[in-house]
């Protein structure tokens, strides 16, 4: 899986830290880390708090999922 750029420019536009986000989202910095890098899926709810706290539709991660799956079978 390819790193989230899309998430790495929210955060950074934003000014937050890989901690700050993981604190607002209620999950651990490591996690974090591994959403961000792609090497990681992030469930429903958890999607849904990093967006919440970034400000973004928590649908985009599963719509890059999406799109990534037509690639490759294409």
């Amino acid at each position: 899986m390819n790193m989230r750029v899309w998430l790495k420019e929210i955060r950074d536009f934003k000014e937050l830290s890989h901690d700050e986000v993981a604190e607002l989202s209620g999950i651990s910095r490591s996690y974090y880390t591994h959403i961000e890098n792609g090497t990681k899926t992030p469930s429903v709810n958890v999607a849904k708090k990093i967006a919440k706290a970034l400000k973004f539709k928590w649908t985009r991660f599963f719509k890059e999922e999406s799109s990534l799956k037509k690639q490759n079978t294409a």
